[in-house]
């Protein structure tokens, strides 16, 4: 039996790979535990997933900033249904943020507790259970981005929360090799979810979230320690590296920038 255990699985990429695993395994049993901020919605997903064969689907409506309500789900869990094989820390929002502006404070905050401690909040209930496992699979899989990779004007909150979220994982990654625990950083280029859907501008290598999810789990199951996808934004990431900061400037200068919207998760 497959085990794993998903936050942001009520909408975007969270959403995306919890029904395709749910594809992927319907001629095995597989258990996926979802975690969301919106009942009705998890509720609802859950339905469609077990209408597939061999699929159970264990809900938690919770905010991955609250550590304790992450600490309960995960005991909850892993009491019913034993460690998981997979943890995969999906929560993440995005806006767009200027410095310049008092009132982007609590957005820049917001972004960071979700899309860094969040994920921090989401391993660590896990860690000393798969150490003590004794399944074949024990991953821990954090979704970064390539915003991570250089600094993008009006989402400074964004590519420090994703730049965060890499070096974070490639310290777990050396920290908890020594128990068997293999951890995984995807870092998807543009992906056709709500959180994109908002963008006014060109986006290049537009991928579906469907066809996302299928290269991510091909990934995960492979145990790949780092993977940018698509390919071409690898490409697009390797270049980025080495571009002098006096010329990312001047490129960035008039470059678009995210809408500074409202969202509901402040």
């Amino acid at each position: 039996m497959k085990k794993i255990f998903i936050t942001g699985a009520s909408s975007g990429i969270g959403l995306a790979l919890a029904r395709e695993y749910a594809s992927q395994y319907s001629n095995q049993n597989v258990v996926l535990g979802l975690i969301g901020r919106k009942l009705a919605a998890l509720e609802g997903i859950a339905r469609e997933l077990e209408s597939q064969p061999n699929t159970t689907c264990v809900i938690y409506a919770l905010d991955v900033r609250d550590s304790a309500a992450l600490q309960k789900a995960a005991t909850d869990f892993m009491m019913r249904y034993g460690t998981p094989n997979i943890v995969i820390a999906a929560a993440g929002v995005s806006r767009g943020t200027l410095t310049e502006y008092e009132e982007d404070i609590p957005a820049f905050q917001a972004i960071m507790d979700i899309n860094v401690m969040g994920m921090v909040h989401t391993f660590s209930p896990f860690i000393t259970a798969m150490n003590n496992s004794t399944d074949e699979q024990k991953q821990l899989v954090g979704i970064a981005s390539v915003a991570g990779i250089r600094g993008l004007p009006g989402a400074g909150a964004y590519s420090a929360s994703k730049s965060a979220a890499i070096s974070y994982l490639e310290s777990l990654r050396v920290e908890i090799q020594r128990y068997g625990i293999t951890v995984t950083t995807v870092a998807p280029g543009y992906i056709r979810t709500p959180m994109t859907n908002i963008n006014a501008y060109k986006m290049p290598f537009l991928m579906e979230a469907d066809v996302f999810a299928k290269k991510c789990i091909s990934a995960i199951e492979h145990q790949r320690r780092f993977i940018i996808i698509p390919w071409q934004m690898g490409w697009v990431a390797k270049l980025l590296r080495f571009i002098p900061p006096r010329l990312w400037d001047c490129l960035m200068r008039n470059a678009p920038h995210k809408a500074r919207t409202d969202w509901d998760w402040l």
